[in-house]
């Protein structure tokens, strides 16, 4: 008990005099980590489609070698910036572009060293991501599409991407939630993010431990809160379930072409209103078949009454 005390006094010791170096960090830190993922879902968003725009053999040879260049060069990229550590990354493109050109080119800035690293990065895994999602769309969307007369690009703008950027929108949060820890890497340009913080007030105090639990407390609540937002973003996405389906025809059917997690189709069979009307008309169609057998066993008993009868009379 002795030594959480002695945390605790030495994590409010390291607050009351470096908290605000701690919250600038933070500030950097979602800053960078918010503007990266947005240009690398940008980036990610532009090589997704590009690595899917169909051509044929029957396509126009200038046609087919643009775009099997156009995949080489997105390949390459994808490959490369996804096979190393971000931490290279940042050495290479802030330290290595003046080494090479004898520093006629360089990064006057370190946030926009920073933002290029990260969007780039996130870019790569985003491209692979959108890829993925637009291939994830069933191909009859794009078929119906094309059969009412849209383009290619009209096509993507207004059928695809937006389904497909629900598909992916897990994975656009994850990248968010990877870069608000990876970005700590950039202390290697000095850019001043929250491990920055936690690297000069380690050095000036000598309270490595305690400023530690102060980082990884604040990148858990980061993270959390980050996670709770993105899946409030989704649900929204995913719009409300107390609705109508509006039908024009009555006669219309949308069996199978329509579904919903929490409320189908009136005509879907698999929704509680159909299951509810099935249910209905099997309780009528069993008493109407109960009311005939009786309503015959009342006939066959008159007619025999009436036989018995008249052999009496008889």
């Amino acid at each position: 008990m002795n030594k959480f005390a002695q945390l605790g006094a030495d994590i409010v010791k390291l607050w009351t005099k470096y908290g605000s170096a701690y919250l600038s960090g933070i500030e950097n830190t979602l800053i960078l980590a918010l503007v990266g993922t947005v240009i690398g879902c940008v980036i990610g968003f532009a090589c997704g489609v590009l690595n899917t725009i169909p051509y044929t053999k029957a396509d126009h040879p200038v046609k087919r070698f643009v775009l099997g260049l156009v995949r080489v060069i997105i390949r390459i990229y994808v490959e490369v910036f996804r096979g190393t550590p971000m931490v290279l990354q940042a050495v290479f493109l802030y330290y290595g572009l003046p080494y090479f050109s004898n520093n006629s080119v360089k990064f006057t800035s370190v946030w926009a060293a920073a933002i290029v690293v990260v969007s780039i990065n996130t870019g790569a895994y985003m491209a692979e991501s959108v890829r993925g999602g637009i291939i994830s769309v069933d191909p009859g969307q794009t078929e119906g599409a094309k059969a009412i007369g849209m383009t290619h690009v009209q096509t993507m703008l207004y059928v695809i991407l937006p389904q497909a950027l629900r598909n992916i929108m897990p994975q656009i949060g994850n990248n968010f939630i990877i870069n608000v820890k990876d970005t700590s890497v950039m202390f290697i340009i000095g850019f001043p993010d929250f491990f920055s913080a936690h690297r000069a007030a380690v050095g000036a105090s000598y309270l490595y431990f305690p400023s530690a639990t102060v980082e990884m407390v604040g990148y858990l609540t980061m993270t959390l809160v980050a996670s709770f937002l993105l899946r409030w973003i989704e649900r929204k996405l995913d719009g409300s379930a107390s609705y109508e389906l509006v039908q024009v025809d009555q006669l219309t059917m949308t069996a199978g072409t329509y579904s919903y997690p929490d409320k189908g189709s009136p005509f879907d069979e698999r929704s509680p209103e159909s299951v509810k009307s099935m249910q209905r008309e099997a309780l009528r169609r069993q008493i109407e078949r109960e009311a005939a057998e009786r309503e015959g066993q009342l006939a066959e008993q008159r007619r025999e009454t009436h036989a018995a009868q008249k052999g009496g009379k008889r």
